[in-house]
Parts: C-alpha cells; structure tokens; sequence
C-alpha cells in the first residue's frame, strides 16, 4: 500500500459539494456487498458486515451509497442497524426504481412505486428525509420525467433533500434536469469500461457530483490493461486495485468513487487509495490502455 506507515483515510482524496450544500470525502463506501449471494438476502457473517461498515467511518468516509434493491432492503436494514445514530456529516444516499423478482434485476419507474419505495427507505433507515434519493434506473415503460417528477414532488414534502438519477445516459440527464434539479449521477464506470465519458463531462460542465458502480470491473477489457497497471502499482508499492481507484480520482473533480466489499482489509486497501497520486505520464498511460 502506498505510505504504509500511515492509516488509510478517505478525507486524503480532497471533498466534494453535492448539491451546494452537502460536503463529502471524495472516497466513499458502496454498500451493496454486505448482503447475500446475488445480493439477495442477509449477509454470511452479519457482525462482520456491521464491522465493515463502522470501520468504514471510521476510515472517514462520508458517503455511503445504497439502494432499496440490495437484499432487498437488507443493506439500509444494516446501515441503520449499525450507524444510528448517524455521525454529523455523514450522507446516506439510496436509490428507488429497481426491483428485484427471482433475484433478477426490473425496472420500476411509475411514481405509485417511487412514492412506496421512499417511504421504505425512510423507514428502514430510519430518516426523516433522505440526503440523496436517486432513480436507480430509468424505466422504457415511463417517461423519466414523469419519473423523477414524482421525486421532485417528495423534494417538495419534504421526504428528499436531493435528487440524483442512476443508469443514465446524457439525453436521458437532460431531459430529468428539464423537470427537477439533479445534484448526482450514478453509472458504471471505471479504468476499463469509460462509456460514460460523456456523461462525465457533463457533470464536471455543471458541478453535478458522478458515482462510478463497478469502480474495479473486471473482463477482457480490465486484463488488457493488467500490465500497465501492475507496473504503476509495483512503482508506487501499491496494489492494482488502488491504482485504479487513484486513476477515478484523477479522472475529474467530480468523480465520487464507492467502492464495494463485504471485507475489513479490502476496505482498508480501497481507502488507501485515496492517497495515491498518479503522475500525468502514469494518468495518461492507463487512460491509452
């Protein structure tokens, strides 16, 4: 890991403004891998789940990213469970849209079911309102307006301080900021799959904050890059894992990695990270691949 000597801490990444008023470590946590197989049902080791998860703040993290489709609920279930009550500073921010029958993965963006799933994640997390409530996909059966104008009618109750969307693409980002404002994006993204490039850009243009899921993907793509990126992470005596989360970090300012993992020494090696400076050779580099 790099500088060994010193404990990992999220807030070595710099910080970032969600929505002009929420200011967050850049490195967060994803929380998506404390439940199940398939994420489906409760977590292996449950204290080992809750351990992840106060360590993580610990660690000074400030962003915790989850959904109502992990388990289902079993991840905001834990959240709460484990960190209520919640630090001062510390962002919950959770997502509505997907469900989850026989384990697969089915969009729901009708505001009948926005409405019924905000009001479980309140309840299970235990909030009067959620930080960030994003539409965790859009779904081809219903207008993202009409979606995420369900949600800016709950900002307007009260129940969400901030909107985000997830699953996006820029048409799709443009026409929700037509109806609500968006402070986030979700979509995936990392060092081997940048199709969102343009989506990021975006969100630089604008200061909206963009969370890449599968920050560490693996595939064809990833091992192409497998060389490179050992190289860089022999140099700086760091793990390829880390050097691919310091190259999200470097990728702009708005970039909010959320790193998953169910265990407390990836956890810490992922934190570490925030630590790791690529100079622009190294940058480049693995950008070209």
């Amino acid at each position: 890991m790099p500088d060994h000597h010193t404990a990992p801490n999220a807030a070595a990444a710099g910080t970032f403004v969600i929505g002009g008023d929420l200011t967050v470590n850049r490195l967060g946590f994803g929380a998506m891998r404390i439940t199940g197989p398939r994420i489906m049902g409760e977590p292996a080791d449950r204290e080992q789940a809750k351990t992840v998860l106060r360590r993580a703040v610990d660690l000074g993290v400030t962003l915790i990213d989850t959904a109502d489709s992990y388990g289902p609920h079993v991840s905001e279930t834990l959240i709460a469970e484990t960190l209520r009550p919640y630090p001062a500073g510390l962002v919950i921010a959770t997502k509505g849209g997907l469900v989850r029958p026989g384990g697969g993965w089915i969009s729901n963006g009708r505001p009948t079911h926005l409405r019924e799933a905000l009001e479980g994640s309140l309840r299970r997390l235990r909030l009067d309102r959620i930080d960030v409530y994003q539409l965790h996909a859009v779904d081809p059966r219903v207008p993202v307006e009409e979606s995420v104008g369900a949600l800016a009618d709950l900002q307007a109750q009260g129940k969400i301080r901030h909107i985000g969307l997830s699953n996006v693409s820029v048409e799709e980002l443009s026409r929700a900021r037509s109806v609500a404002r968006i402070v986030s994006v979700q979509n995936r993204f990392s060092l081997a799959d940048r199709a969102s490039d343009d989506v990021i850009d975006v969100c630089e243009r604008d200061g909206l904050g963009f969370l890449p899921w599968h920050p560490l993907a693996a595939g064809a793509l990833a091992r192409r890059r497998e060389a490179r990126t050992q190289e860089v992470a022999e140099r700086h005596g760091a793990t390829p894992a880390q050097v691919v989360l310091a190259w999200l970090l470097r990728r702009s300012r708005v970039v909010l990695p959320i790193p998953g993992t169910s265990s407390p020494v990836h956890l810490e090696e992922n934190v570490a990270a925030a630590r790791l400076r690529l100079s622009d050779e190294e940058f480049e580099a693995l950008r070209a691949g």
